[in-house]
């Protein structure tokens, strides 16, 4: 079967569903999407150092999902949402191939049987 979504080069995809195996890269993601925060403003809501999440937005960064830019001191974190994208586009296609088999599932059940 040839796929004919356009997608990423695989090691692509896998850095980017690596990045978003984690709920707190998750949740740096969800608030990113307000605005742009600091990483020393990204890390008030967790129970964790500002390196730690710095090596989170590193991972987000790597996979294409974070731009990050350095003001003097600090680092500005600004969410990529073309990456995001990529990642419903692969889930879209997921999603409709499991509806097809459900649909298909359903009709079979209605069919009166003998």
């Amino acid at each position: 079967m040839v796929n004919d979504m356009a997608e990423p080069p695989e090691a692509d995809l896998d850095r980017l569903f690596h990045a978003l195996s984690s709920s707190t890269r998750r949740a740096i993601l969800r608030r990113l999407t307000e605005r742009d925060y600091t990483v020393g403003e990204l890390a008030e809501p967790f129970a964790m150092s500002i390196a730690a999440v710095s090596k989170h937005v590193e991972v987000l960064s790597s996979a294409g999902l974070v731009d990050k830019r350095h003001q003097g001191r600090t680092t500005l974190c600004h969410v990529k949402a073309a990456t995001l994208a990529d990642a419903a586009h692969v889930l879209d296609y997921y999603r409709d191939f499991w509806q097809q088999r459900l649909d298909n599932l359903e009709g079979f059940l209605k069919e009166p049987s003998e």
